[in-house]
């Protein structure tokens, strides 16, 4: 597979550099076996079952064994690799990402963590100053609620840095964005414009745009940016993949893609198996939305690209207060946040979907969206019968206590991002209150009403490393190990049932345990080396396990032996 990766990216991608040594093929020659391995997979009923040993032949397991010496005395191999008592995991799975965000992320102005507006111009100056021959300067990550103020910014610290080039920086929920004049003078907006349908732009007291503008509204200014186009949607996805492989992550489920972008999927496809597993879903609200259901779902000949379901979004984000509610903000008397379709709208792109057999992966945050999903799901699974298609909702993160056992008893999986409590934790509350709080990233209160959780992270929202999200769900707790005794700890998971999260209810939720989420004969030979034993560990040290190696259909894809 070749192709043009631009310098920059290699400069700001550790893992780019494997697209240049790596020749992907379906599989690797001949048996291989695994020796001397701290290995752990999950049986039928979800109980750990250790192994030290694991065979393979081409992308396929042979069998995991627990006698080292029955493996080394009765089994033919072509190459025996001593993992050195490390631990040995299946592959894991993030249910939840975005994985050409991410890609295009490592070409942007990076704001993640930025602890004030002024840092984060100070950034988008810098990069702006390294990048001159940028038409548009762009960048992701700005998050207010970290910053002194806990205000929004505003479009004089950018106008600072240009008032003639257009900045467009996307807040770390990708729910909200901030603009330079600029960029508002290209899109025509004024004090005269109107708030769109399921958006708002944020003004002063005169009704002037302050440069921020939330969910719809964020089209007013993004319809003028140039698309990237095939090649660079190529090689951003690549640079993506590789990257999330150092991570140990073999498989995600890409959150809402276009048209274009599934193209470029099915190029990359083609022209070899793709580094790790895509099971990607169309986006509604794509001009071709009903072309692409007709042409039905789609596997590649490796099942390293599949389609299988589609993404809708029914509200914004609570950090900018775009997640729809009930009730009021308790940090903003009069606003119940935004609902981004109409209800006529709504059941048109889930009917549609289910229709076509696909499964309807549906964005709810706020209490009233999650509600009103699963009060669509509950009409359109009986009318278009297709409960077994196991519709999901993603983020599920705001849920009236009557919502929780709906899940179980609709067949609707909750796919989870356990970092966006850990992250979350310092304004929910504000946001939210004390009494709605208590069905707030309930985990617990979900598995327990007879639902599986597909874990994931929503990156480039979170950082796509997959042990923080097991550290955050077993602690309930950030990478400081705060608060204490973790934050509503009645809400934690076993580490167990976190791991099997991130591995067989994750493939569960996109139709694919048969073939991956635990390591057994038959399926895909997709696992994990890693330095550190999260099962034996302290709680509180899972996030600093670190992927040693990556393999997919069996096949090294990265290696970083020390």
């Amino acid at each position: 597979m070749k192709l043009d990766i631009p310098p920059a990216l290699i400069a700001k991608s550790s893992a780019v550099c494997c697209a240049l040594l790596f020749c992907f093929s379906s599989s690797s020659a001949g048996t291989i076996l695994l020796t001397n391995a701290n290995g752990y997979t999950l049986d039928e009923n979800r109980n750990l079952q250790r192994f030290n040993a694991i065979q393979f032949t081409g992308d396929k397991i042979d069998r995991t064994f627990t006698d080292q010496n029955e493996s080394l005395n009765s089994v033919q191999y072509d190459t025996v690799i001593d993992i050195k008592n490390r631990l040995l995991i299946p592959g894991l799975i993030d249910s939840h990402g975005h994985i050409l965000s991410f890609g295009l992320s490592l070409l942007r102005t990076d704001l993640v963590g930025a602890s004030s507006e002024a840092e984060s111009a100070r950034r988008v100056e810098e990069f702006g100053s390294k990048n001159p021959t940028l038409n548009w300067i762009q960048g992701r990550g700005w998050n207010q609620v970290l910053w002194d103020s806990n205000e929004f910014p505003t479009i004089e610290s950018l106008d600072e840095i240009s008032t003639t080039k257009p900045i467009w920086l996307t807040r770390v929920d990708g729910h909200a964005g901030w603009a330079n004049s600029a960029a508002i003078e290209i899109a025509g907006v004024t004090r005269f414009t109107e708030d769109p349908e399921g958006g708002q732009i944020i003004r002063d007291s005169s009704g002037k745009p302050t440069g921020v503008f939330i969910d719809n509204a964020m089209n007013l200014i993004r319809q003028h940016i140039p698309a990237p186009t095939l090649q660079e949607q190529k090689i951003a996805l690549q640079a993506a993949m590789l990257e999330l492989a150092t991570y140990g992550l073999t498989s995600v489920h890409d959150a809402g893609i276009s048209s274009t972008t599934i193209r470029a999927y099915k190029e990359l496809a083609k022209e070899g198996p793709l580094p790790i597993r895509v099971n990607a879903m169309i986006s509604a609200t794509d001009e071709f939305y009903e072309d692409r259901l007709a042409e039905g779902k789609f596997r590649d000949n490796h099942d390293t690209f599949t389609i299988n379901s589609v993404k809708i979004a029914a509200d914004g984000a609570l950090g900018s207060r775009g997640a729809a509610l009930i009730d009021d903000y308790s940090d903003l008397h009069g606003h119940t946040g935004l609902l981004l379709h109409s209800q006529e709208r709504m059941q048109y792109f889930m009917r549609a979907g289910m229709n076509a057999g696909f499964q309807i992966n549906t964005h709810a945050i706020g209490d009233n969206a999650n509600m009103l999903v699963l009060d669509n799901y509950e009409q359109l699974i009986s009318e278009t019968n297709s409960r077994n298609l196991r519709h999901r909702i993603e983020h599920a993160q705001i849920l009236r206590y009557e919502d929780i056992s709906r899940f179980a008893s609709l067949g609707v999986i909750p796919a989870m991002q356990a970092t966006h409590a850990t992250s979350d934790k310092n304004m929910a509350i504000d946001r939210l209150g004390e009494t709605r709080i208590q069905g707030a990233y309930a985990w617990r209160k979900l598995l327990e009403s007879g639902t599986r959780i597909a874990n994931g992270s929503d990156f480039p929202v979170e950082s796509p490393n997959p042990f923080f999200g097991l550290h955050a769900s077993v602690t309930r707790q950030d990478r400081k190990n705060q608060p204490d005794d973790g934050w509503f700890p009645e809400e934690r998971l076993s580490i167990e049932e976190a791991f099997a999260s991130f591995t067989v209810d994750a493939a569960y939720a996109g139709h694919q345990e048969r073939i991956l989420g635990t390591l057994e004969p038959g399926k895909k030979a997709d696992f994990i080396v890693v330095d550190l034993d999260i099962f034996s560990a302290p709680d509180t040290r899972i996030w600093e396990a670190r992927p040693l190696q990556t393999w997919v259909n069996g096949v090294q894809i990265f290696n970083q032996e020390p």
